[in-house]
């Protein structure tokens, strides 16, 4: 079985655009840490995602977890320290987050991690999503990314890899 574990941007913008049923579709359970849901209960959280999080679905696998002390870890956000330490505890196969310095720190410590955008290209390489739509609803939220790593990503779309390592 895959274990894959959550931070809170992939869920809050998978949420946001009504996709996040493919998060069970690619991957079945999906381990979130308490912490990261403490996250998506922030009142500056979209509606759309603090209601989704009053009727939270059996796919997710709510964790309590205990960070080490780690000053590396120290320097990330409360969602991110908490999502490597249990993709470090679980021993993941995968990691969702999105922050550019969490993901740094993540594959440092030897962590495979995809992004929201990673998610929608597995998903359209498996005929789940329009990954052009999926992009243009995506750009519609907060989410911000380069125009360069949107086309890495259009170009990953069309090669053949591991879909779960995208």
């Amino acid at each position: 079985m895959t274990v894959v574990v959550s931070d809170t941007s992939p869920l809050n913008y998978l949420i946001q655009i009504k996709l996040e049923s493919l998060l069970p579709e690619l991957y079945g359970r999906i381990f979130v840490p308490l912490e990261v849901l403490r996250e998506i209960e922030n009142l500056r959280t979209p509606m759309i995602v603090r209601a989704w999080l009053s009727r939270l679905p059996e796919w997710i696998v709510m964790r309590e977890v205990i960070v080490d002390s780690d000053p590396v870890l120290g320097e990330l956000d409360p969602g991110e320290r908490h999502a490597i330490q249990l993709s470090e505890d679980e021993h993941a196969d995968l990691l969702l987050m999105d922050e550019r310095f969490g993901v740094s720190v993540a594959r440092a410590r030897g962590l495979i991690v995809t992004g929201t955008l990673g998610v929608l290209v597995q998903a359209a390489k498996r005929g789940l999503v329009d990954f052009d739509s999926a992009l243009q609803e995506l750009q519609a939220t907060s989410f911000r990314c380069t125009p360069r790593l949107i086309e890495e990503m259009k170009q990953i779309k069309r090669k053949t890899y591991p879909t779960w390592r995208v």
